[in-house]
């Protein structure tokens, strides 16, 4: 069901969040703090407990806690009304909605205590300041010039990457960001720099407009980009206020009633699959119908306007539900489970001090030679968790390069009746004549560049699938090895000790796992964000996060420099040949798509060899990368536990050690973690207790 929610409760339940987030960074910078502090400390004392790793990544997921934002990326056509959109959603009529789609950047709007734009370029050239007004007269093109480079598939600014636009707006203040993309029907190389964006998003915010529903290229972006991904997608039905402007008589209340009914009807049909989430229907909860100028307008007069009747309220209402409770809760549930093993090692290191502090050197040797054996099965673990990455690696590298090799190999057969859909939509034989020549062959290679990228997009989400399934597996096996690890730890201790010791803190079935299975297995995602030039700086490793975009490698224009070039100057010389006085359009239709084949299918070896290699690598990487994180910490995990035994023997030998001193200090830096934990605790079940 819509929730209806006004613009000032948005921005308080923003702010109650952003809160939320702040109170538990300090909390968790406090557990660092502490860390260090009695790491420093046990140096000269009884040794450090080799808790290194353990504040690092503390600290590490306080400071992206602190700095993160919910970021939502608006996608949709030309024409949609995005800007317009966006406008009426920030409350100042800020960004440009008159600029022809052929010259407009990719926008990334977000908080500043002043006014500017910054502008990114693809070379090594440094960024640029610059002024509103300067930003406006540099970047806009008049629409003359703008339709012309649309014509000749060129960019106004090829080498400019993106823009980042600072503002001190109350929305983008309590912690939104918004990434505004250039129309999707401009070129396929320009929507690659957009769609790019959409794994590093919390949402999606698809813009339709009522009086052009659902178009075939709208369609296109759906099937290929939103449809199989796991994305949270809000679907938002520009202009419907304007519905009545195509009736015959815009007063009758029924026509219109009608009209809405076959609309909704429309939507339905086009978008209901991609509201289908683990079997359950919430089209009510994804799709709105909008009117944003009317919105606009009324925020313009007075910020707190309600907007009842422009489809606003219902819309920020689910928004707000998603982003202040489903994406919060889960966020702050990360920092909780990072708070909770923190303090496990802090307790487990302290609990195995203690009872070893008034030991003599001699005996300590013992004991810890006692467990070395146990030492060698921890590596026996790491060895054989390393070895089926590998396994898996190689595996899946070479699955997935051959499935594209033969992907490739195949397009072939089916190009005749698969290239039918994206033949150009002009007057064919005109597009003979001299004078149109240009345009058709413009037209064509745009049609073809679609062909291509729709082909692509089909393999990827089948090879995306592929590796996300091997993660899978692995992750299932992290935790199996993760069982047999923790029993071996445990039976160390125990033979340190002489007893079983346990934390306390493992309430849950989440917190059954060692620390490094759990990065192994996905379950940390406190990023700071990898949109637009800001460096993704991970609290912690999650398998899914490294597929973000790893098939961009695979980008249209550098396979299109492999085939297009070399063939279309013969199909131009094709279509000349055919002639303006052909005799049927459909013969010469037929014959310029076998031309097209016959070209096309001369290059397609040459394009499967040279992406062959590429994808290897490329899928060998990501493997390469979940191995060097995953055993990082499991030997840090190994290399610790030697080491905090290590410590204490090198100070029983050094030095006397003071042991009711250092009895208090162990339970001190005990009581001082668990104190911050509990109030992590506190903050968590808070937020679960606010009403939606």
């Amino acid at each position: 069901m819509n929730q209806k929610v006004e613009t000032s409760s948005f921005f308080d339940d923003l702010e109650r969040v952003a809160q939320v987030r702040r109170e538990i960074a300090d909390r968790l910078s406090n557990i660092a703090v502490a860390i260090n502090k009695s790491e420093l400390e046990g140096a000269a004392a009884s040794g450090k407990l080799a808790l290194e790793t353990d504040s690092q990544d503390i600290s590490l997921a306080s400071e992206n806690l602190r700095k993160g934002v919910f970021r939502l990326l608006v996608l949709g056509d030309m024409k949609r009304g995005k800007s317009t959109f966006l406008n009426a959603l920030i409350g100042e009529n800020l960004l440009p909605s008159d600029v022809n789609p052929c010259t407009a950047l990719l926008t990334v709007l977000r908080f500043g205590s002043e006014k500017k734009v910054t502008v990114y370029f693809k070379e090594d050239c440094r960024p640029e300041q610059l002024d509103f007004n300067t930003f406006k007269q540099k970047y806009t093109i008049n629409p003359d010039e703008a339709k012309k480079l649309e014509l000749e598939n060129k960019s106004a600014f090829p080498n400019v990457s993106h823009a980042i636009v600072e503002y001190p707006l109350p929305l983008l203040e309590k912690g939104i960001e918004i990434v505004d993309t250039p129309g999707l029907n401009d070129t396929e190389a320009r929507n690659e720099i957009s769609l790019s964006y959409i794994n590093n998003c919390h949402a999606v915010l698809f813009v339709f407009r009522a009086s052009q529903p659902c178009t075939l290229e709208e369609r296109r972006y759906l099937e290929n980009y939103i449809k199989g991904r796991g994305l949270t997608v809000f679907f938002l039905i520009n202009a419907w206020d304007e519905i009545r402007e195509g009736l015959i008589d815009r007063e009758d209340t029924e026509e219109f009633q009608e009209a809405e009914i076959r609309l909704r009807k429309v939507f339905r049909t086009n978008i209901g699959e991609y509201c289908q989430v683990n079997g359950q229907d919430i089209y009510s909860d994804r799709v709105f119908e909008v009117s944003s100028l009317k919105a606009l307008r009324l925020r313009v007069k007075d910020s707190n306007a309600a907007l009842e009747g422009t489809g606003f309220p219902e819309f920020i209402g689910a928004i707000n539900t998603f982003l202040t409770k489903e994406r919060a809760i889960a966020e702050i549930r990360q920092a909780r489970t990072l708070a909770r093993l923190g303090y496990d090692r802090v307790r487990e290191a302290v609990q195995r001090r203690i009872p070893l502090l008034e030991e003599d050197i001699t005996e300590l040797k013992q004991r810890i030679t006692s467990v070395e054996p146990e030492f060698g099965k921890l590596n026996e673990i790491r060895d054989r968790f390393q070895e089926e990455i590998k396994i898996t690696r190689d595996r899946k590298s070479k699955s997935v390069a051959d499935s594209f090799k033969a992907y490739i190999l195949n397009l072939g057969n089916s190009f005749d009746s698969d290239f039918l859909r994206y033949q150009p939509e002009i007057s064919f034989f005109d597009s003979l004549e001299s004078g149109k020549r240009d345009s058709f062959n413009a037209a064509f290679k745009k049609a073809f560049e679609q062909y291509i990228n729709d082909k692509i997009s089909a393999w990827e989400l089948t090879a995306e699938a592929e590796i996300r399934e091997a993660f899978a597996q692995l992750a299932k096996s992290a935790a199996s090895y993760s069982a047999s690890y923790t029993q071996i730890t445990d039976s160390m201790t125990e033979k340190l000790i002489g007893q079983k010791m346990y934390t306390g803190t493992k309430i849950d079935s989440e917190d059954s796992d060692s620390a490094w299975a759990k990065w192994a297995m996905g379950f940390f995602s406190l990023a700071s964000g990898n949109v637009a030039g800001v460096f993704l700086a991970g609290a912690g490793f999650n398998w899914q996060d490294i597929l973000v975009n790893w098939i961009a490698v695979i980008s249209i224009t550098s396979f299109l420099m492999i085939c297009t070039v070399p063939f279309m100057g013969v199909i131009g010389i094709a279509a000349i040949g055919l002639g303006v006085g052909a005799v049927q359009a459909d013969r010469a239709r037929k014959e310029l798509i076998e031309a097209t084949k016959k070209e096309f299918v001369k290059y397609l070896p040459q394009l499967a060899q040279e992406q062959y290699d590429l994808i290897h690598q490329t899928v060998n990487k990501c493997f390469e990368d979940y191995d060097r994180e995953v055993i990082k910490r499991l030997n840090n995990d190994i290399n610790s536990r030697k080491a905090e035994l290590d410590n204490l023997l090198a100070q029983k030998e050094s030095r006397e050690i003071n042991c009711e001193t250092e009895l208090k200090r162990l339970k001190n830096i005990d009581a001082d973690v668990y104190s911050e934990l509990q109030s992590i605790e506190s903050v968590y079940q808070y937020l679960l207790s606010v009403p939606a």
